[in-house]
């Protein structure tokens, strides 16, 4: 059966509705990893409930108290569906903290680790930037398969020195309040500290991540050359004369 004269064939370049949808924007895995924002809300409640219980209680007893509170809700998070890493995150660290407690008899070392992870990790970002190897720019190009030469476009670059500096600067700044109290034996206010610098200064140096993230995957992937008219024209299949 043959077309009738002017009838084409549906051009594959222009069919839009069987078009698939573009992939989504890669998101934050490390936070994702962690629990996203809820987990740094979750780690908070045994951190509350060690110090309550300090107040009216042993150092012993505090302890259990928050090993006991991070193990219920890991449990809870579990049965809600969150994956395994994501929801022991917090549990793991009050397990640590209790053990440098239980080893040094001090209430004030259950944040020892925190302390030290912050300057660590101040250390690395900083140091990232310096060495003009950003981390978040390290994470996003490993992300897209570690083929872009992300360093060589000084926009993006710049983008994540400012992203890397952000969370340098939350990181460095747990360190130096957090040392300052715990070298002057404020416990409380050192749960007071790990709250109200956690989960608040971690969303504004996620959104400069996510920043950072989004300005380079604009530059450097949606931004590349699409097919020229020629290429496109040379991939389609010879037309068939309408009238054989």
């Amino acid at each position: 059966m043959t077309r009738l004269e002017g009838e084409h064939a549906p051009s594959p370049t222009h069919d839009r509705g069987n078009a698939s949808p573009p992939p989504p924007a890669p998101g934050s895995p490390m936070l994702e990893s962690m629990g996203g924002t809820a987990g740094f809300v979750y780690s908070t409640v045994p951190v509350v409930v060690f110090v309550i219980a300090l107040a009216l209680l042993s150092t012993k007893a505090a302890v259990i108290a928050a090993v006991a509170t991070g193990a219920v809700l890991t449990v809870a998070r579990l049965v809600r569906g969150e994956r395994l890493l994501a929801a022991s995150g917090s549990l793991t660290g009050v397990l640590v903290a209790a053990g440098i407690v239980a080893l040094t008899g001090s209430a004030k070392d259950f944040f020892l680790l925190g302390i030290w992870v912050a300057f660590a990790g101040f250390l690395a970002t900083f140091g990232s930037v310096l060495l003009r190897r950003p981390l978040t720019g390290v994470a996003w190009n490993l992300l897209h398969g570690g083929a872009h030469a992300w360093r060589r476009d000084r926009q993006v670059l710049r983008a994540h020195d400012i992203a890397t500096l952000a969370v340098a600067s939350v990181l460095g700044a747990r360190f130096v309040v957090k040392q300052w109290l715990y070298v002057h034996d404020a416990t409380g206010w050192l749960a007071f500290a790990k709250i109200a610098m956690g989960t608040p200064l971690t969303v504004v140096a996620a959104l400069g991540v996510a920043w950072a993230f989004r300005a380079t995957s604009k530059r450097l992937v949606d931004s590349r050359p699409g097919p020229t008219t020629a290429q496109q024209e040379a991939e389609l299949p010879p037309r068939q004369d309408a009238s054989r």
